[in-house]
């Protein structure tokens, strides 16, 4: 059994549909992020960043492994499965290459994106040039993943944790201000995703989880987007950590 630490949010959707494309057995395990419960003493010890998503597979070879970042979970799941992640030499590169453009440009962005949107004092239009700034570099890589998918089905060739990963993040682009107009590519892609049954079976987990978008009390965005090197440290004191 895998236990999944999740909240509705892109980064938890990906793991929540990998594990529905793969057919494995999971456990939810709500992360209730407004009321801090990722920083409580047990969650730190599977996610010392004090993020979701994090797993831990009880049945891992040689006892229970506990697994944060969705990069790494991904992968994991993937070798788990024999699925979505091809073992020749070429075309796993060719995923785990756009897997890392994922965690390490799409999803940064456009959560940069949605934070001044949603849930910025003000709303976008106090923090112009920050929104403008977010806004441009997602509409940026729309146009990089229109490159591939104007010559491949997904972003690697066939479906991979590439798609899986990056899909979740494309989902909100009304939200965003984003036009898809300009990438048809990005349209079919996105299209032939969102109707795939274990996709929509992975986007239905922790529905009743969802809060209202910008929906926040003072007390749950000092939570959120509060954190210091001193917050980080303290917790860890709490945990028996340092």
């Amino acid at each position: 059994m895998i236990d999944l630490y999740f909240a509705p949010t892109p980064n938890g959707w990906k793991i929540s549909i990998m594990l529905e494309e793969c057919g494995l057995e999971y456990a939810l395990k709500p992360v209730n992020l407004g009321r801090g419960d990722q920083f409580k003493p047990e969650f730190l010890t599977i996610s010392p960043n004090n993020r979701m998503p994090a797993i831990v597979d009880h049945d891992a070879p040689g006892g229970a492994l506990s697994i944060f970042e969705s990069g790494a979970i991904l992968v994991y799941l993937a070798e788990k499965s024999g699925q979505f992640l091809p073992s020749e030499l070429h075309r796993r590169f060719g995923v785990l290459q756009w897997l890392f453009w994922q965690v390490g440009g799409l999803g940064p962005m456009a959560g940069q994106l949605s934070h001044f949107v949603n849930y910025a004092p003000g709303g976008a239009a106090a923090h112009d040039y920050s929104h403008t700034r977010y806004a441009n570099e997602y509409d940026r890589l729309f146009a990089v993943m229109e490159r591939s998918l104007d010559r491949n089905e997904y972003l690697a060739g066939d479906y991979s944790i590439a798609d899986i990963a990056t899909w979740p993040w494309v989902v909100p682009y009304k939200r965003f201000g984003q036009s898809m107009d300009a990438y048809p590519g990005v349209r079919r892609w996105f299209d032939a995703i969102k109707v795939r049954p274990a996709v929509q079976r992975g986007m239905d987990v922790g529905k009743d989880l969802r809060r209202p978008t910008g929906e926040m009390s003072e007390a749950q965005r000092r939570m959120m987007f509060g954190q210091t090197g001193a917050s980080v440290r303290a917790a860890a004191q709490q945990s028996g950590d340092a």
